[in-house]
């Protein structure tokens, strides 16, 4: 087991990686304190049994460069395969501003190939590499060194069996014609849009059934100020209020400390300080918003006429499909989207790229009345009208 803490070791692991087909790549992180993910260990493997395992150690090697490994990501002849890859791409983004190209995402190819949805590592380990992985140390806290040898024989197992799952999984996609079907979903993990939240479009992100735009834009200010005081402090946007607190107080309107301090959902750090000087300062912005300028409500589903018998057609259209591909039904659409779809909407995933193949054309030859649905056994079948 070889602990990588220099940019010259790096750059030879990464080196003799780029002569390989594919590396297999991990990272484990700390979040809990902070709103950027502080990156603590990254494990990588080389193809074969006894292809070579490295863990890279960014807080022993604190002056390492992770160039080497930036180089290799855009290295196009090695495919770089993650498990879950999201949150591991996110923290490369915001430290290096680079995506691993080509991409390979275990999660996302195991959703289409009949494995569940967002299926986790252990089940595939045990599923196709047919072992089981020891979790005693699934809770560590991987920034304390030294790393225990179970420690490090736990991250590392991270890579090792994924290189078999990877390649049990490309076999089933090139077998099943589906290798388009994951570079479609994984085109959204490397949109740089995925990563960024601009504290203006924050408030996108809170859940209200309120539609008054004065409300909307207390909301908004409240959001803004917390994700700009969150990244600024790298702080957790929950360490400055909640979101039931931050609706809270876009419906009592504090005007002044004193308001703050009868606020039953806030936290006690955030009524003094900086905090509560933003928070004031939030609510008085949104009350001074001109009409023109606040957040307009999508009220669009809320006005959609929908079929509801067409829309329990298509659940039952979305079942066989779902299950003569052996994909989960939530991978092609979602319950509103079948709703959506029976009020005559047009413009939804679910009718795109490989969900057109595999159901969003039956969905559109069901809604012109060019097929049916009828049993066949126990199996539903479609039937040319």
């Amino acid at each position: 087991m070889k602990t990588i803490t220099t940019t010259e070791a790096l750059a030879e692991f990464c080196t003799a990686a780029k002569t390989q087909p594919f590396v297999t790549i991990d990272t484990e992180f700390l979040r809990e304190k902070t709103y950027w993910s502080k990156l603590c260990l990254i494990q990588m493997a080389l193809p074969g049994a006894d292809g070579q395992a490295v863990l890279i150690d960014p807080i022993v090697g604190e002056h390492m460069s992770l160039g080497p490994l930036y180089d290799l990501f855009a290295h196009k002849t090695t495919v770089k395969v993650f498990h879950a890859a999201r949150q591991d791409l996110e923290i490369f983004f915001v430290e290096g501003g680079a995506f691993p190209d080509p991409l390979f995402d275990t999660q996302v190819a195991a959703m289409v190939c009949g494995y569940g949805e967002q299926v986790g590592y252990e089940t595939l380990v045990k599923k196709i590499a047919k072992e089981n992985i020891d979790k005693s140390s699934r809770f560590t806290d991987w920034s304390r060194r030294p790393l225990s040898d179970s420690q490090e024989a736990y991250a590392l197992a991270d890579v090792t069996h994924l290189r078999d799952v990877y390649l049990s999984l490309a076999a089933q996609l090139e077998k099943n014609k589906r290798k388009q079907w994951v570079e479609e979903e994984l085109s959204v993990l490397t949109d740089p849009a995925t990563y960024t939240v601009t504290p203006d479009a924050a408030w996108k992100r809170v859940k209200t059934r309120t539609t008054s735009g004065r409300f909307l834009a207390l909301v908004k200010e409240l959001a803004r100020f917390r994700e700009h005081y969150a990244q600024s402090n790298n702080v957790p946007r929950s360490r400055v209020m909640k979101d039931d607190a931050l609706l809270e107080l876009a419906s009592t309107r504090p005007l002044n400390h004193d308001d703050l301090g009868r606020s039953r959902l806030l936290l006690r750090e955030a009524r003094r300080g900086d905090i509560a000087e933003g928070i004031l300062a939030a609510v008085k912005s949104g009350l001074e918003m001109r009409a023109d300028d606040m957040p307009k409500p999508d009220l669009s589903h809320e006005n959609l006429q929908v079929n509801p018998a067409l829309a329990d057609l298509l659940r039952v259209l979305l079942k066989a499909k779902s299950d003569s591909l052996g994909v989960a039904p939530k991978l092609i659409a979602n319950a509103s989207e079948l709703d959506a779809i029976a009020a005559g909407e047009r413009d939804l995933p679910s009718l795109m790229g490989w969900r057109a193949e595999a159901f969003g054309d039956d969905a559109m030859r069901l809604c012109r009345g060019e097929i049916a649905l009828s049993a066949k056994g126990h199996q539903v079948v479609v039937v040319t009208l």
